[in-house]
């Protein structure tokens, strides 16, 4: 399973033309779904005992999963896969009513750790299909929220995988028509998106709110500020993580000389760091802070120990533990039930 390597002297300090240091944005990392999903599964271990199961994986990170899997969790692709009567917990990105079902068929205990922001999407995709709107669901083929977010809906939706995509699509009557989005996507794109759909499509209603969820926001804004001073920028993400794997699109948007995405610090290359003065550091939404920490150890044993942190925006949304979970093994409510443990240095 993976760990995080020992990173020292791996990389050589090697002398540049200026200055070398790090600009670190702020906020990054764990999220208050991404915290509540996770602190789910390790609670439902402490209550009900190994193994508990989980559908695919709880968050989109490598080392998340695997820490959870020495704890005891089995993460399976589908429901049939666990032993009837067993707990399982469905992942942030939700689930759709149809693998609700299917858990209940088999008799499981199911926990819904699904992030409440993607829960508030589902919502509008049920409200809306009930108005018999056409739903434009803005999203990524195959990635699991949008499976989620489809499958409440499914005969009143449509896909839409790019601005392209919004040029072709055709609907069934353009004055009932609504955009909903994956909440994880850039920011940048899904409004132009919008833009052209609307073009086609005057009469399109807009969600009741953003539905690109608070944190993944908050990570571009810091990362677009960090990116036009970065020779390079690290994003600190699993490749899974359409968050994390968008900040490194949008970081050579915003003008980074290059960007990568690393699961680990030890996969940082030593090409990379050649004539580099600014290393940008960055971590997608579902990445615990350890990560970064080693990252910036790895850095400063090359030279950029000068970390200046970047901070766009304050985060202190707190959401509680599935109603399951609230609670002890002796009844009394769980001090992390209202709120878990993020990250206040962010």
């Amino acid at each position: 399973m993976p760990r995080i390597p020992s990173l020292a002297n791996r990389l050589k300090d090697t002398p540049v033309d200026g200055l070398k240091r790090v600009l670190l944005a702020a906020p990054r990392g764990y999220c208050a779904g991404v915290d509540r999903a996770v602190i789910a599964v390790e609670k439902a271990l402490e209550l009900y005992g190994a193994p508990v199961y989980v559908r695919k994986q709880i968050v989109h990170n490598t080392h998340v999963v695997s820490e959870l899997e020495k704890k005891g969790a089995i993460f399976v692709e589908e429901v049939d896969e666990v032993p009837t009567g067993s707990h399982i917990v469905f992942s942030a990105h939700g689930v759709s009513p149809a693998v609700v079902n299917a858990a209940a068929a088999r008799g499981l205990a199911a926990i819904d750790a699904t992030c409440p922001l993607v829960t508030k999407v589902h919502r509008e995709a049920v409200r809306f299909a009930r108005d018999d709107f056409e739903i434009l669901l803005i999203g990524h083929e195959g990635h699991e929220e949008v499976e989620g977010t489809a499958g409440e809906a499914p005969e009143h939706t449509t896909l839409v995988g790019s601005p392209d995509e919004a040029d072709t699509i055709t609907v069934r009557d353009p004055n009932k028509v609504v955009w909903l989005s994956q909440t994880t996507l850039s920011v940048d794109e899904t409004m132009e998106t919008v833009r052209r759909l609307r073009a086609r499509f005057p009469n399109l209603q807009d969600p009741p709110s953003d539905d690109i969820c608070y944190a993944t926001q908050n990570r571009q804004v810091a990362i677009k500020k960090v990116a036009r001073d970065s020779d390079l920028v690290i994003v600190v993400g699993s490749a899974n993580s359409s968050n994390s794997v968008r900040l490194v699109e949008v970081a050579l948007e915003y003008g980074a000389k290059a960007a990568y995405r690393v699961d680990y610090a030890s996969e940082v290359k030593q090409e990379w760091l050649d004539g580099v003065n600014t290393v940008g550091v960055t971590s997608g939404a579902s990445v615990p802070e350890e990560l970064v920490d080693e990252l910036l150890r790895d850095l400063a044993g090359a030279g950029y120990g000068d970390v200046e942190q970047i901070k766009t925006a304050e985060e202190d949304l707190l959401f509680s533990l599935p109603k399951e979970l609230r609670k002890d093994l002796a009844g009394n409510t769980d001090a992390r039930a209202l709120g878990g443990r993020v990250d206040r240095t962010e």
